[in-house]
């Protein structure tokens, strides 16, 4: 490692990098243009290489530019979270944790755990974002999350995951339906009418996920709307403008005017897991865990 390098080098670069542009980022630093230059220029000197290529109306990044930046973030965030931890301390508190979820967490298991983490540990402080799935993917791999509650098909090598829950899914439709009445419903039924479904951004394998159950029933689907809601899904539905499928555990903890028909006939499951960054260094990270296998055992 060459100890030249200094954290306000590696300020320097980041707000240059996202910026791409000396004079807006010398700007942002308060400090001159040429000023700016020098100090990134010593940078490449001492790595030994080109960080950005520069022409007359563009700056962009290089190879190892790109490299260096997303390393930078993880050590900008790092540092951001001993700050936060230190604070914690400084105020008596043992930690601080960062949890993302998606709505049906709410409806499962994660309402039981904060209030046994909070009985047994009170001097831990939570923080709690409703987040899509990918985005606490993002978030987790940059310690900006210290866990998260999703429904996606795999992880990357440094996320480690338990499995919380695995359900069926349900069938949304407005409590006037004119086929609510009908003995027998399925799906099929239905294949006329438009659909209101969680999108992609929510989850692109939970998306695919829902698109096979179609697939098994021989029919594409309407979709007229997305959201990454459950709550705005339902409150749709109860105004007409569709139907939707949605795991069968967000039929509870919402008042709606709706009515769910539960479609445990077919083959596919959805899993609500927990997942972390295996290089998380949050001392808070086994008193969670422990707590949540202490939940599934109860259950």
């Amino acid at each position: 490692m060459n100890y030249q390098i200094e954290l306000r080098h590696l300020h320097y670069f980041k707000v240059l990098a996202e910026e791409l542009h000396f004079r807006k980022a010398a700007d942002r630093l308060f400090i001159s243009q040429p000023g700016l230059s020098r100090q990134i220029k010593q940078m490449e000197s001492i790595y030994k290489t080109t960080l950005f290529e520069r022409t007359k109306r563009t700056v962009q990044l290089t190879e190892a530019g790109k490299y260096l930046l997303h390393e930078v973030e993880l050590l900008f965030s790092q540092l951001s979270n001993i700050q936060t931890q230190i604070e914690k301390i400084a105020e008596g508190k043992i930690t601080s944790l960062k949890l993302g979820f998606i709505g049906s967490a709410v409806q499962t298991i994660l309402p039981k755990l904060l209030a046994s983490l909070k009985q047994k540990q009170p001097l831990i402080d939570i923080t709690l974002n409703e987040l899509s799935n990918e985005m606490q993917l993002e978030m987790l791999g940059r310690n900006e999350l210290d866990f998260g509650f999703v429904r996606v098909d795999g992880t990357p090598p440094h996320i480690k995951s338990l499995p919380i829950l695995t359900e069926h899914f349900a069938l949304v439709i407005p409590k006037n339906h004119p086929l609510k009445s009908k003995p027998n419903l399925q799906l099929t039924d239905f294949k006329d009418e438009p659909f209101i479904l969680f999108s992609k951004a929510y989850s692109i394998s939970y998306y695919d996920l829902v698109m096979s159950i179609f697939r098994d029933h021989d029919f594409v689907p309407h979709v007229t709307l997305r959201t990454v809601n459950a709550l705005s899904i339902f409150n749709l539905v109860s105004q007409g403008l569709g139907v939707a499928i949605v795991p069968s555990s967000l039929k509870n903890g919402y008042s709606t005017d709706v009515d769910f028909i539960e479609l445990e006939q077919i083959r596919q499951r959805t899993t609500l897991t927990l997942i972390w960054n295996r290089e998380n260094r949050n001392p808070g990270i086994s008193a969670l865990l422990e707590e949540v296998k202490h939940l599934l055992e109860d259950n």
